[in-house]
């Protein structure tokens, strides 16, 4: 997959952080991303964006003005018709398996970065629960918060229970442990031991505050809308640049097997201003100790399980669709601008470079510095790739990110 050798020659990383807006339920792509005209088109209407010859639909008027920051993906194709097993692939870039768990792209990511030295989670999921590490361990899976600006709960020591008392208590579990671990061999245990350690960091950060809202203007809060996804993306800008490295924020809904024109006009007023408050924040914003703007250094991706039928049904709804679906990619090492890929006049079929789930993980790998070839060993001995044999587009890339096209 990489155009000069192994990935220790390969490149170092563009980004080294990762959002992903995940719809949860199968967004319509062409009542979003690729507004289609005629009987299947729908009620929504299309207009301009930024870039010529590049609409999308009427509901996400701040999201076109950014479009030249954008790649919108039109062309997503997978098999995966069940809102399970594709929520699976889509994090994992892999097909569910019964004899084996895999890790979700934030978790790779997690395992390859150092955690932050805040003593923040390495990797976050607001709004609802994330795939998390599979095989490669519990200690690289998500914090997950249930609601964005609403930061976690019992971080303070019990009731009559001091530092000392504390600290005692945890070098007393650390010895009982130890002694289990030797007695099992069970390497899980190693990976229960590292998220207690993390949960301890997190009670005694001094970035803690990152998760409080509070300390943001109204003016910026009421930019990204109020709504917990609104809360949930600001929360993300927050935490990224206090060092977390990976946040995903959910926004459920978008399963419109009824009422599908009402349901994803009040959806999209929902992502519209959030997201572009996102991603107007990141470009203003760096982390510690960094000259890249957030935005240059993050990789982030608009996602869900699948698109929508073109024909509406008798609910005026719209039914799961895998053969088409839309997602959209900005930030670092994406070339924005751009609508890649085609579906036919009705959103029916991909007529023009059809991106499979291995690739379009290879393309979110290869920004990040994860080889999309790299191969750990399971538990059992099996060796899995970080990809399923994915290849970068490179299209959909920055020249400077130098990977073979797919």
């Amino acid at each position: 997959a990489w155009a000069d050798g192994p990935a220790a020659q390969a490149q170092l990383p563009v980004a080294r952080r990762l959002v992903v807006l995940w719809m949860n339920g199968g967004p319509s792509h062409v009542d979003t991303w690729d507004p289609k005209t005629g009987p299947t088109g729908g009620k929504h209407k299309a207009i301009k964006t930024r870039v010529p010859n590049v609409t999308i639909c009427e509901h996400l008027p701040r999201m076109a003005e950014l479009a030249d920051k954008l790649a919108i993906v039109r062309s997503l194709s997978s098999k995966e018709g069940n809102h399970q097993r594709a929520q699976y692939m889509l994090h994992t870039g892999y097909a569910p398996n019964p004899t084996v768990v895999h890790p979700s792209m934030g978790a790779w990511l997690t395992k390859h970065a150092p955690d932050p030295a805040s003593g923040l989670p390495g990797f976050v999921s607001i709004g609802g629960p994330s795939y998390g590490a599979g095989f490669l361990g519990v200690q690289y899976g998500p914090f997950v918060l249930p609601k964005g600006g609403k930061g976690p709960e019992n971080l303070g020591y019990a009731q009559d229970t001091d530092r000392a008392r504390f600290e005692a208590r945890t070098k007393l579990l650390a010895q009982m442990e130890d002694r289990f671990a030797k007695e099992t061999g069970d390497a899980k245990v190693e990976g229960r031991r590292a998220l207690y350690a993390k949960a301890v960091r997190l009670m005694h950060s001094e970035d803690a505050p990152a998760f409080d809202l509070t300390q943001e203007t109204e003016a910026t809060r009421a930019s990204f809308g109020d709504t917990d996804f609104g809360r949930g993306c600001l929360s993300a800008v927050r935490l990224l640049e206090a060092g977390v490295k990976v946040v995903e924020v959910v926004l459920d809904g978008w399963d419109t097997h009824q009422d599908n024109f009402t349901r994803t006009q009040k959806l999209m007023e929902t992502v519209d201003p959030a997201m572009s408050s996102l991603l107007g924040q990141l470009e203003r914003r760096r982390a510690k100790g960094e000259r890249d703007t957030l935005l240059q250094s993050t990789l982030v991706v608009w996602m869900g399980d699948f698109g929508r039928t073109p024909r509406i049904n008798g609910n005026d709804g719209r039914d799961h669709f895998p053969q088409a679906s839309s997602l959209v990619l900005a930030g670092a090492g994406i070339r924005g601008g751009q609508a890649y890929g085609q579906t036919d006049a009705e959103g029916a079929k991909v007529v023009k470079d059809l991106v499979t789930v291995p690739n379009l993980m290879a393309t979110i790998a290869a920004p990040l510095g994860l080889d999309p070839g790299e191969t750990f060993m399971t538990p059992i001995g099996r060796p899995i790739s970080i990809t399923d044999k994915g290849e970068p587009i490179k299209a959909l890339l920055k020249d400077s990110l130098r990977v073979a096209s797919a």
